[in-house]
């Protein structure tokens, strides 16, 4: 009885996988939610979106990853060497990986890549990284990208969870602002450099329905072999 009640609690969120990283997103990301995952080039946003649909499985959900970035090859690669290994859910279909060239859709990008959304509704997490192609292709207008969010929410409405990841200056205040308002969650990444090295952190700017206070910055470091591994801000600022 104990462990059906467990799971049961388990599954009203996505987890990352990372327990500390959980607590400081207010316990993981309410089922249902579209969460919005912002920052400049290099901040880390791809290694946080598979951080979470890494989670995602482990806890026996079904997940979709459209990716500008890499081939399913490459993705499963990465993966791997920061300890977040995948091959077997996408041989099982677990994990369906999507490589996508939104840029030479031109206008029709946002139409075409919310028709393969729509294709994978079935799924309990769709995760899309990045957006940006999409947001900034030539041709693409203000009202088609809001629409393109719009309908993401109904489809969270169904119970599905989609990330959307964003480079942070893709797009003007005036459009991402509403965008920001009509997420359930916005999670924001920022580089800094100190001195040698790169600073990553990853600022948790709202998180609707979480179980716990938000708000929280976090300092993280992506290791080969190991992945995100939270660390003081003390530390990250040096």
């Amino acid at each position: 009885m104990q462990e059906t009640t467990s799971k049961e609690t388990q599954r009203t969120v996505v987890s990352s996988g990372n327990p500390e990283l959980d607590s400081r997103m207010g316990g993981g990301l309410p089922i249902g939610s579209l969460i919005l995952i912002e920052g400049a080039s290099g901040a880390g946003k791809s290694v946080l979106s598979q951080q979470i649909v890494w989670g995602a499985l482990q806890d026996g959900f079904r997940a979709t990853l459209f990716t500008t970035e890499n081939t399913v090859k490459s993705l499963v690669s990465q993966m791997d060497s920061i300890d977040l290994a995948v091959l077997d859910f996408v041989l099982l279909r677990r994990l369906r990986v999507y490589p996508i060239e939104l840029s030479q859709l031109g206008e029709t990008a946002p139409t075409a890549l919310m028709k393969a959304v729509k294709n994978e509704r079935e799924q309990d997490v769709i995760i899309i990284d990045s957006v940006t192609s999409a947001a900034t292709t030539q041709g693409a207008v203000d009202a088609q990208i809001l629409g393109f969010f719009e309908e993401c929410k109904r489809i969270c409405s169904k119970g599905v969870s989609i990330i959307v990841t964003l480079h942070s200056d893709a797009l003007d205040l005036d459009l991402i602002n509403p965008i920001r308002s009509m997420c359930d969650a916005h999670l924001k990444l920022f580089t800094e450099q100190d001195g040698q090295r790169l600073v990553k952190t990853l600022q948790v700017a709202k998180i609707r329905g979480a179980a716990s206070v938000t708000g929280a910055i976090v300092g993280f470091e992506v290791e080969p072999g190991w992945g995100m591994r939270v660390i003081p801000i003390s530390k990250a600022r040096g």
